[in-house]
């Protein structure tokens, strides 16, 4: 029975990323995909993208990896900094031309959404595949959930907003904290946040992913080694410290 990790939001976080991989190893996943936004963000993305080439079975396009790839356009100061820093990391004439053409051609190449069966899987939404954020208070517009969930034909996943948990038709948002264990996949349709590797945002500091067996959804939260990410990004004049700072209290 093939096990898939389900990654989002790494976010240039070696670290976050190194750890999930050898808890999905651990838990016996059998492939792992991305549902986008490897990059942006944090210190490390031609780590992070080496890791990805080697070890995702497909990676989305994700916000962020279109504001590399164009401009950071309705990104607020501090992303828009690091959009351009990891621009720069990725073009650098410091590094050997052909891994900077590897990594902008998988950037490039990268889909906009994969459907497998009747699993959808997206960086934030069914109705806008890279950019629509999906909040938890979503759940109490019924008309607008009716149009998102118009789009599954039985399970989607995403991620974007860095707050994982789940999405009924006609019932609250059920957040990751108040899950535990196996969530059964029944009758009916579902829309899985998976929350976000690199940088979570749910008051909670570990890296946070799903595994989907098909029949069940679990979700994972690793501990992993923030302060050194952090300490990183202080290092980095061009990249602010407060999305260094942010990773210690999971906002």
């Amino acid at each position: 029975m093939r096990r898939t990790a389900i990654l989002s939001d790494i976010h240039s976080n070696l670290e976050a990323l190194e750890a999930v991989l050898e808890d999905a190893r651990q838990q016996r996943c059998t492939d792992v995909v991305c549902l986008g936004d490897v990059i942006g963000y944090g210190p490390n993305p031609r780590q992070v993208l080496r890791l990805a080439l080697r070890t995702f079975r497909f990676c989305l396009r994700g916000n962020h990896e279109e504001g590399v790839l164009f401009e950071p356009v309705g990104f607020n100061w501090k992303a828009e900094a690091s959009a351009w820093w990891t621009r720069d990391q990725l073009k650098s004439k410091r590094f050997p031309g052909n891994e900077n053409q590897k990594f902008w051609a998988y950037l490039q190449h990268s889909p906009l959404y994969v459907e497998e069966d009747s699993v959808l899987y997206v960086h934030a939404s069914p109705l806008d595949p890279t950019k629509e954020y999906i909040m938890p208070e979503a759940c109490y517009n019924p008309e607008y959930m009716r149009a998102v969930f118009a789009r599954i034909k039985r399970i989607a996943f995403g991620g974007h907003t860095h707050l994982p948990g789940i999405f009924l038709p006609d019932r609250p948002f059920t957040a990751q904290s108040r899950i535990h264990g196996n969530f059964p996949v029944t009758d009916g349709k579902l829309f899985v946040n998976v929350g976000s590797v690199g940088q979570p945002r749910d008051g909670d500091r570990r890296a946070c992913y799903v595994i989907f067996d098909g029949r069940h959804i679990v979700f994972r939260r690793v501990a992993y080694n923030f302060r050194r990410t952090a300490r990183k990004i202080k290092r980095i004049k061009r990249l602010p410290n407060a999305l260094g700072a942010r990773l210690a209290l999971g906002l």
